[in-house]
Order: structure tokens, then sequence, then C-alpha cells
């Protein structure tokens, strides 16, 4: 994923929305990129969960973009969408989009692609239920 698209609104399912706190910054005051992406892990997590009917793991991330910082205090919601799924495997384009400080106008500030994968108790690999 090289380019970003800019459809201004979001692509997929609200599957998480959280709060963006002080706690969550660097030095400068913006939220940590890796903060963001622990947080479009989870919401991915979610839709991934859904899909395989229980139980998966995430084991790769692919193209990840920063568009612009978060500010503290930021409503950020994470959009999910399942773009394709596997014998055992999920992918998922996560977006996050905020309310600009300014405006108040919706602002995409990231999106990246998580693959998760369908795992059992053992912690192995499992086919999809009603793929």
């Amino acid at each position: 994923m090289n380019d970003i698209d800019t459809n201004p609104t979001p692509q997929g399912d609200l599957s998480l929305q959280t709060v963006a706190m002080p706690s969550d910054t660097n030095p400068h005051g913006d939220i940590f990129g890796g903060w963001l992406m622990s947080q479009m892990d989870l919401a991915g997590y979610v839709t991934a969960c859904d899909v395989a009917g229980g139980r998966v793991a995430t084991v790769a991330v692919e193209g990840m973009s920063f568009l612009t910082p978060v500010h503290v205090g930021a409503v950020v919601s994470c959009y999910s969408d399942v773009v394709e799924i596997g014998r055992s495997s999920v992918r998922v384009v996560v977006e996050v989009w905020i309310n600009s400080r300014h405006d108040g106008e919706p602002l995409k500030v990231t999106e990246g692609t998580f693959v998760y994968v369908a795992i059992d108790n053992d912690k192995r690999t499992r086919p999809i239920k009603n793929r």
C-alpha cells in the first residue's frame, strides 16, 4: 500500500473508538505512532475474530502510513474492512480517523493492513469456519 486513499469518509465498520490521552504522547505532545498502531491492531482483531469465528493472532502488518499527528483529547475512531479471507487467515485494512482540532471536520490520520491467522486453544493454526 503505497498511496493512501483520500476518500473523505471512512471505509469499513467502526470497530474501536477511544480518546488519545496525555500518557500516550511523545516529548513533543503528539500521540505516539506505536500507540495508534496498537489501537489499530485491536480494531482489526475484533473484526478478524468475528470473521474467523474465534481466536486469532496477528501475523503481519503491511503498508502503514501516518498522514498527520494526533492531538491529546482527540476521539480516535478505527474503521475495519475485511479485504481477504484465506483458508486460515484474514487480511483487514484499518483506517484511523479523528475530528480536526481546527474545524471539527473528519480527518484520516493513518491506515494499515493487518493480517491475522485463526488459531485453536493450543495456539496452532486452524481453518476458518464457514468460509
